[in-house]
C-alpha cells in the first residue's frame, strides 16, 4: 500500500489522537541538570560537582558549612570534566574531556589540572606537548590513583597519541610542580593501569593497532610483567577491576564464549581463578568499591529490568550498608559516589526510570539522610512514565531486551508507537533510566520502544560479536522483529508507528523504512550516518586502529558498505521523512544528511531537513534544540497523531 492510498485514513488517526493529548512544554526538557555527580572531600569540609553549561560542563567546589562557591574550573565550549579526584582536605585533581555536541561521547584529552578548594594554587598539571609546549609529539595522561601518603601527587599512566611509540609509562606526577618521575612501563600499547591499595601499579591492560587486548601483572614494583591474558589466543577480553587490602587476590572482568561476563577473583601468587558474581542475563555494569580506603571491589551493580546491587560477601561491611540504604530508597537504585575519611558521612545518590536524581549526605552514625542537591527539581517524578522492561524473541531464537515507556493515561490500549534504536551502535545500551525523548514521547502520547539490538552492550560478548558486519542486516531484523512483537501484543497502532533515532539511530531508522515499506508511516534521522563508504573513508584516516575496527565490524567491502547505505536504498522508501543534522559534526558530519537528503528527493519521497551550521553531533544551544524538538514533535504528528509542541 503506497503513500498516496494510506493517507487519508492516517489523517483521521492523527485528528482522533491530537485532540486526546495536551501540547508539550519543552521547557522542563531543554533545562540543563542542576548538577550530575559530586564528591565530598576527605575531611567532609567541601562538595565538588561537575555543572553542565549550555556547551560545557565545569567543575565547582562549594563549602558544605555554608553552600558558599569557592571556585570553579572550567575549559571553554566543548569541553566536559572528564573526571576529578579529592586527593587531600582541600586538593582536587581534574581530567578534562571534549564533547563536540550533546550526542557525542566524551573523548579525554589527556590533560590534567589541580586546583584547591579555595581556588589557589591553580594550574596545569599535564599538557599534551609538555608544561611549557615544547614537546615534539603529543602525550596523555590518565589517572590511576591517589595516595594517601603522598597527598599533593598522583598515579598517572601516560602514552604517546603517536601509536607508533610502543610503551605506556606509570609516573608519579606532583600536583602543584607538574614534576613527574617515571616508576614502570608496559609492554603494550595504549595501557590502562590498575594499582592496589598500597598504590603499587600491578596490572596494565592494553591493545596495539589490531586491537586486540592483552593483560599483564607484576607481582610488585620492579618485577617484570607477566602476560595474563591474550585475546588472540583465548578469545576474550579481561579487564582488573582491582586487588583485595593485602593485594593477593585481584579481580576480573572475564568475557565468556557465551553469555555475560564474570567477574572472577585470580590468586595472583598461584594463579588459580574462582568466580565470584555472574548474572544469567547481563554483564556488570559498575563496580562496587569498599574496604578500608574504599579501593576494593566489593560487589557490582547488574543493569537488568532495573539497576540491581551484587556483592562478594553479603556480609561485608559495603554489602550491608547497601542493603540499608536500599531499604531507606525503596523503589530507588543507589550508588555510593564518595565519603569521608572517617567513613562518617556517605554521598549517596539516589535515581530511578522517573526520578532524575538526587543526592544526599548519608551519616552513618545517626541514619540521617539530607537531601543535598536534585539534578532536576522541576520534575515530579508522578509525572513522568516508567520505563517497562520488555523480552523480545528475535527471529533466530536470540532473546533481546529493552523497554517501553508509556503515556500514564494509556490504559492498556494500543497506541501509536516510536520504535527509538540508541546510537553507537557497538557496546553501546539502553538502560533503567530517565530517558529524556522517551518522556517527552509519551507526554505526547505515543508508546516509545527501545530496544538492545545485537551489537549492543550489556550482555556479552557473543551478544556483542553477533553484531559484527551486520548494520543493516540481522541487526536491522532485531528492530524489525520487535516491532511486529509491539504490535502482536497489541502495544502499537499498526497503522501508526515510526522509527525515530541519534547517529547509528538515525542510521537504523532509514534503513527501517526502505527494509520495511509497509511497516512503518515514518522515519525521523538526528546527526545521522547514511553512507556507509563515506564512513569508512572518514573512519580509516583517523588512525590504523580506527580503520582496523571499522573493517572488523562494519565491512572492508565496497559492495557490503553500498548494500548496507540508506543513500543507496531511497528509491524503497515510500514514506515520509525528517533529518537534522549540524554543520560542525566530525562523528557524522552534515554530509551524510545531504546526501541522503539529495537521494530521497531523486525518489521523490518527501523529505524535511534542519541543518544548524553551528552545531555538532547533537545540538547544544536550548534555542537549536527548541527548534529541533518542535520540529520533530511537529512531524510525528502530522504522521501518527499526537501532540506537537508548545
Amino acid at each position: 500500500m503506497g503513500w498516496g492510498t494510506r493517507s487519508a485514513g492516517i489523517l483521521l488517526g492523527c485528528l482522533v489522537a491530537a485532540s486526546a493529548h495536551a501540547q508539550v512544554d519543552l521547557e522542563p526538557f531543554l533545562k540543563k541538570d542542576v548538577l550530575e555527580t559530586l564528591k565530598i572531600s576527605p575531611d567532609g569540609t567541601y562538595y565538588a560537582m561537575t555543572v553542565p553549561m549550555e556547551n560545557e560542563t565545569v567543575l565547582g567546589i562549594v563549602r558544605r558549612s555554608d553552600g558558599k562557591a569557592m571556585t570553579r574550573i572550567g575549559g571553554g565550549a566543548d569541553s566536559v570534566i572528564d573526571d576529578f579526584w579529592w586527593i587531600s582536605d582541600d586538593r582536587v585533581v581534574v581530567s578534562k574531556a571534549v564533547k563536540y555536541g550533546s550526542r557525542d561521547a566524551p573523548y579525554a584529552t589527556g590533560e590534567l589540572y589541580a586546583v584547591n578548594a579555595d581556588g589557589s594554587a591553580r594550574r596545569q598539571i599535564f599538557a599534551r606537548y609538555g608544561l611549557d609546549g615544547s614537546g615534539l609529539q603529543p602525550y596523555a595522561a590518565y589517572v590511576i590513583g591517589t595516595l594517601p601518603d603522598e597527598p599533593r601527587k598522583v598515579l598517572v599512566s601516560v602514552f604517546a597519541l603517536d601509536t607508533s611509540v610502543p610503551n605506556t609509562r606509570v609516573e608519579l606526577l606532583d600536583t602543584f610542580t607538574g614534576r613527574r618521575d617515571t616508576l614502570a612501563s608496559a609492554p603494550v600499547k595504549r595501557a590502562r593501569f590498575v594499582s592496589d591499595p598500597a598504590g603499587q601499579v600491578r596490572f596494565a591492560v592494553g591493545a596495539g593497532d589490531d586491537n586486540v587486548s592483552k593483560l599483564y601483572h607484576r607481582p610488585s614494583r620492579g618485577e617484570s610483567w607477566q602476560l595474563v591474558n591474550d585475546e588472540a589466543k583465548s578469545r576474550r577480553v579481561e579487564w582488573p577491576l582491582g586487588l583485595s587490602e593485602d593485594g593477593a587476590t585481584a579481580y576480573l572482568r572475564v568475557e565468556q564464549p557465551q553469555g555475560p561476563d564474570t567477574i572472577v577473583a585470580l590468586d595472583t601468587v598461584s594463579g588459580k581463578r574462582s568466580d565470584v558474581l555472574r548474572d544469567k542475563v547481563v554483564d556488570p555494569y559498575l563496580v562496587i568499591h569498599g574496604g578500608e580506603a574504599g579501593r576494593t571491589p566489593q560487589g557490582a551493580f547488574f543493569m537488568h529490568d532495573r539497576l540491581r546491587t551484587a556483592f562478594f560477601d553479603e556480609t561485608s561491611d559495603t554489602a550491608r550498608m547497601y542493603r540499608k540504604l536500599e531499604r531507606s530508597f525503596r523503589g530507588l537504585s543507589i550508588a555510593i559516589t564518595s565519603g569521608t575519611r572517617d567513613g562518617r558521612l556517605k554521598v549517596v545518590h539516589a535515581w530511578s526510570d522517573t526520578n532524575p536524581g538526587d543526592f544526599f549526605l548519608f551519616d552513618t552514625t545517626t541514619n540521617a539522610a539530607d537531601l543535598i542537591f536534585s539534578r532536576r527539581r522541576w520534575f515530579d517524578p508522578a509525572t513522568l512514565s516508567p520505563s517497562e522492561p520488555v523480552t523480545v524473541q528475535a527471529r533466530d531464537g536470540l532473546p533481546l531486551h529493552g523497554y517501553l515507556t508509556r503515556p500514564l493515561d494509556h490504559g492498556g490500549k494500543a497506541l501509536p508507537l516510536v520504535v527509538m534504536p540508541h546510537g553507537g551502535p557497538f557496546g553501546v545500551s539502553d538502560g533503567w533510566e530517565v530517558n529524556d525523548e522517551a518522556q517527552m514521547l509519551a507526554r505526547a502520547g505515543y508508546a516509545v520502544l527501545r530496544i538492545n539490538y545485537r551489537g549492543s552492550g550489556n550482555y556479552g560478548r557473543a551478544f556483542q560479536q553477533a553484531g559484527a558486519r551486520q548494520w543493516g542486516r540481522t541487526m536491522q531484523d532485531d528492530i524489525t522483529d520487535a516491532t511486529r512483537w509491539a504490535i502482536a501484543q497489541k502495544i502499537a497502532d499498526p497503522q501508526r508507528i515510526c522509527l525515530y533515532g541519534a547517529s547509528y539511530g538515525a542510521y537504523a531508522s532509514l534503513m527501517g523504512v526502505a527494509r520495511e515499506p509497509d511497516l512503518y508511516r515514518c522515519a525521523a534521522g538526528y546527526v545521522g550516518v547514511y553512507d556507509l563508504a563515506l564512513m569508512h573513508k572518514q573512519d580509516s584516516r583517523d588512525s590504523r586502529a580506527s580503520r582496523t575496527w571499522v573493517e572488523d565490524w562494519v565491512s572492508d567491502d565496497r559492495a557490503n558498505l553500498a548494500e548496507a547505505s540508506p543513500t543507496t536504498l531511497a528509491s524503497r522508501i515510500r514514506v515520509p521523512v525528517f533529518l537534522a543534522a549540524g554543520g560542525k559534526d566530525e562523528i557524522a558530519p552534515q554530509a551524510h544528511s545531504e546526501r541522503m537528503e539529495k537521494a530521497l528527493k531523486a525518489a521523490n519521497v518527501p523529505v524535511e531537513t534542519l541543518y544548524v551550521r553551528t552545531e555538532g553531533h547533537g545540538f547544544y544551544a536550548e534555542a537549536n534544540r527548541r527548534t529541533y524538538y518542535t520540529r520533530l514533535l511537529d512531524f510525528l504528528s502530522r504522521h501518527l497523531g499526537g501532540a506537537k509542541a508548545k
